[in-house]
């Protein structure tokens, strides 16, 4: 629904306007009853003031939690008036006198305490103001117009040249309240984010100004000889009282608020300036010089000229300020908007439940290491005009950076987001010719819930770990954040902080698992595998943090760390007992590490520094981590320059290619215990170990079998020409003094 026409059927607003129509109607129809035309005036006041307060409570509760303070004062200065407005009309009921508009003492009490507690809401409101510069303009402003109307409160109000106003400390201080509330209003009702609607606004704003306007009106208008005196005395309680309704009833629909358009300069300070020449003017005697009058004119004119040549080098300013700022809110390539200003949009546009969108392109790097920067770019653009056709009017797209992107979907739940996400995915996946190279997109997309208040960080960091969750569960698909992912990454985020100080509180231990030949099953090498023993959780499993330190990068400094432990080990052993001179350590070390530079630098130093020879360190690296990576395999070859040993691990497990083992430099290949567990009893697992034997044969690898656990699986591992074996047949993984226990153990039985 619309919201004017939500604001037409508004019960409480038509109930509002229906009581002042017929108060209106009242003041007409009892003319020339000056006595009963103030008892309904006072009469109509009351539930006018009660709606006031009605609304700030209302809104107290709905609004935003930074605006709560300011409708709770709101709705006391409410609840000031309508003690103080239903005090006068009992007393024109009871103790009727003469007719008067303007409160008794009870009366004038409580409406300067509402007035003043509007005017505190308005000024405390935080305005936006972040420097000492803005901070000080906003105060000059606002004592500008403090001046301004103490010049009209002293000239028409506490002391005017003629007797209109008897009551002059009333007519004073209601002149005084209301030009600050003016002031106050205006200035809530143009900052950034205000706190109601610009259509809420200013009819409390035009309350105030035509309460002073209506103060200060000569003659006839402050009598109460004539009906149309009370109907404009009437209008500000009626305007008061219907903006916080309008706001209730926008946020209720789920309206829009609209952010104002904001000057660098403000034209209140030039508005006081022409209300203190007016009133300059009037002041002037009768019996004036022509000296005079002509100074005066000449001072008026120049002022005038002096301001008007200001605001058309500040509307100047503007422009170009506008200008710039649109150039700042979107991003160069895609003409999407950028992070910064739909960070700054999300405020305004979250008025009900919404939902964020995440999307980060799969594998778009190998489009920019294949074909080169410019292809990619030439992409980006193209996504970019394929999300702007897959959402709707009103939504906000922008790029965050890079190959990711975010949504914000205003109203819409999380069905309406999935079908958009669906839509998106299914126009990326359209082939796109791109540099004569034909390109298929895909991309995976966090959905996550957005509600009024929420920040823009929150959002997106929900969005972003349902993103990765797609990722996780094989990238080209969507997925909606729940609470359980938030928990494990806040896990995840506790575990990376714990993992940055493990180290350094010696909390990394490592265990060796033995390797033997099968031949005659002495023992001939070890895995080095790492433990971390945490102060409070025990045994955290490597499962639950390598891939952890991986993706931090954390993994490169634990890494060395267990790179220089085993070699020390593996050099401590060697000294100390003879079956270690030719045995072999192995260390895993992963992809992230070997694309470090400097890391066969690192692995030169540690031998050095440890005395542990080169060929008895062997590095232990998966297929993924050197499949067609140029680093990696500049580290392999620098490895084996200096002497290392090199095992693929875990082999047969990844998209395997034989080309690579003809490129790489590895010594051994090890097959994975995937295909160890079940090789005496599924035929495609003893075919696929048969096959990785044979090749290790024939390129003069070592082969190695993991995770042998039964004499059947070592009777067939062995048949197939395995040389190696490992597995809990012979240990599982030990303490390095076990490992000596295994070594005294073999001696006894030779």
């Amino acid at each position: 629904m619309r919201p004017f026409e939500s604001l037409r059927r508004d019960p409480v607003l038509l109930t509002l306007i229906g009581i002042t129509l017929v108060g209106c109607g009242l003041f007409f129809v009892f003319a020339g009853d000056s006595s009963l035309q103030t008892q309904i005036y006072w009469a109509i006041q009351v539930p006018l003031d009660a709606a006031l307060a009605l609304g700030g409570w209302r809104l107290r509760g709905i609004a935003h939690t930074r605006y709560r303070r300011f409708w709770s004062m709101i709705a006391f200065a409410g609840a000031s008036f309508t003690l103080g407005d239903s005090y006068q009309f009992l007393h024109t009921i009871l103790a009727p006198g003469i007719p008067s508009m303007s409160g008794g003492m009870v009366q004038t009490v409580c409406f300067a305490i509402g007035m003043t507690s509007n005017v505190i809401a308005c000024l405390i409101f935080p305005q936006g103001l972040r420097s000492h510069r803005e901070r000080f303009v906003f105060w000059l402003d606002a004592t500008t117009v403090l001046v301004g109307g103490g010049v009209v409160a002293w000239c028409f109000a506490f002391n005017p040249i003629s007797s209109v106003h008897v009551d002059r400390t009333n007519a004073s201080v209601t002149a005084a309240l209301v030009l600050v509330a003016t002031f106050s209003a205006t200035k809530v009702a143009l900052i950034k984010n205000p706190p109601m609607a610009r259509i809420a606004a200013w009819p409390m704003v035009s309350a105030a100004m035509i309460q002073g306007v209506s103060t200060f009106l000569p003659g006839d208008f402050q009598s109460t000889e004539h009906a149309y005196v009370f109907v404009i005395r009437l209008l500000p309680s009626v305007c008061i009282a219907v903006g916080p309704w309008i706001q209730v009833v926008l946020l209720r629909i789920g309206a829009v608020q609209d952010e104002p358009k904001r000057r660098p300069y403000s034209l209140l300070p030039y508005g006081m300036i022409a209300v203190t020449f007016v009133v300059f003017f009037m002041m002037l005697p009768d019996t004036a010089t022509s000296q005079l009058v002509g100074a005066t004119v000449g001072v008026v004119v120049i002022t005038c000229l002096v301001a008007g040549r200001q605001l058309v080098a500040f509307h100047d300013n503007m422009q170009l300020i506008e200008r710039l700022d649109q150039a700042n809110a979107v991003d160069g390539l895609t003409l999407l908007a950028n992070r910064t200003h739909f960070s700054e949009e999300i405020p305004r546009l979250l008025t009900k439940q919404s939902s964020m969108l995440h999307i980060d392109l799969d594998d778009f790097k190998e489009i920019n290491d294949t074909m080169g920067h410019a292809a990619g770019d030439t992409l980006l653009i193209e996504v970019a005009n394929r999300l702007r056709a897959a959402v709707r009017p009103g939504d906000l797209i922008s790029r965050q950076g890079g190959d990711e992107f975010a949504i914000l979907l205003p109203g819409a739940g999380p069905d309406d987001a999935a079908l958009i996400a669906d839509e998106i995915l299914r126009l990326l996946a359209v082939p796109l010719d791109v540099r004569q190279h034909t390109v298929v997109t895909r991309a995976s997309v966090g959905i996550a819930p957005a509600m009024p208040g929420d920040e823009a960080s929150a959002l997106l960091s929900m969005a972003d770990i349902a993103m990765y969750e797609a990722k996780r569960r094989g990238k080209s698909m969507w997925v909606h954040y729940t609470e359980d992912m938030g928990a494990r990454v806040s896990a995840e985020a506790v575990l990376i902080r714990e993992m940055a100080q493990a180290i350094e509180n010696n909390e990394f231990t490592l265990v060796y698992q033995p390797i033997v030949r099968l031949a005659d099953e002495r023992l001939t090498g070890v895995e080095s595998l790492i433990r971390w023993n945490h102060p409070t959780r025990g045994l955290v499993s490597p499962v639950e943090f390598i891939p952890l330190a991986e993706r931090t990068g954390q993994i490169v400094t634990i890494g060395l760390w267990a790179l220089g432990e085993a070699c020390r080990q593996g050099a401590a052993w060697r000294r100390e007992h003879p079956e270690a001179q030719n045995m072999s350590v192995g260390v895993n070390v992963a992809g992230r590490q070997l694309r470090t530079p400097g890391f066969v630098s690192d692995v030169a130093a540690v031998l050095a520094t440890t005395g542990l020879p080169a060929g008895n360190l062997t590095i232990e690296v998966t297929e993924t981590a050197v499949l067609d990576d140029e680093e990696s395999h500049e580290a392999m070859v620098g490895l084996r320059a200096l002497g290392v040993k090199l095992a693929l691990d875990d082999f047969g497990t990844a998209a395997s290619s034989l080309g690579l083992l003809l490129t790489c430099p590895v010594t051994s290949l090890k097959l994975d215990r995937s295909f160890v567990e079940s090789i005496t009893t599924v035929g495609r697992q003893s075919a696929v170990a048969t096959a990785v034997s044979q090749m290790a044969s024939a390129l003069d690898f070592a082969s190695v079998a993991e995770g042998i656990e039964t004499i059947e699986q070592r009777d067939l591992i062995k048949k197939l020409g395995y040389q190696y074996g490992q597995g809990y047949l012979y240990s599982k993984p030990v303490s390095p003094e076990l490992i000596v226990e295994q070594w005294a153990a073999a001696r006894v039985r030779s």
